[in-house]
């Protein structure tokens, strides 16, 4: 039994969230910020079994390669040659964070909130994207 964990990359924030054991289930996990991400996953794997990480790529509404898309394939590069064992996989993100805002709005987040919390979004933009991963998988 292993987790999935999903990335929602940002310049300066990312949103992880990451499945129960079973994969039956995505839920937020948190938002932290980029320059301690790298860090953060490799603590947060070494304790937890994590069976697979899925990132968002960041596309166009085109489906041309928006200016992020840069930073989050470095990032890639950099998972893949220090921690080979656990496979990363890109996802399309498009329109995860109007999806996220139209989610807390839903859900009866404030205004106000909505405006100070920024990293909700994120981590709520990430469990979409683990949702929809675990949804193409059939899991």
């Amino acid at each position: 039994m292993s987790r999935i964990l999903a990335i929602d990359y940002g310049k300066k924030r990312t949103g992880l969230a990451v499945t129960d054991p079973l994969c039956i289930i995505a839920n937020g996990l948190a938002t932290v910020a980029t320059s301690e991400l790298f860090e953060f996953l490799t603590q947060y794997t070494a304790k937890e079994t994590v069976s697979q990480l899925v990132i968002g790529k960041p596309m166009q509404p085109n489906g041309k390669p928006s200016e992020n898309l840069a930073r989050v394939e470095q990032f890639v590069n950099r998972w893949r040659k220090a921690h080979p064992e656990l496979p990363i996989d890109y996802y399309d993100e498009r329109f995860t964070s109007v999806i996220a805002h139209q989610a807390m709005i839903a859900g009866g987040v404030k205004k106000k909130a909505r405006r100070e919390d920024k990293g909700l979004v994120d981590e709520i933009s990430a469990t979409i994207i683990l949702q929809d991963y675990m949804r193409s998988k059939g899991l």
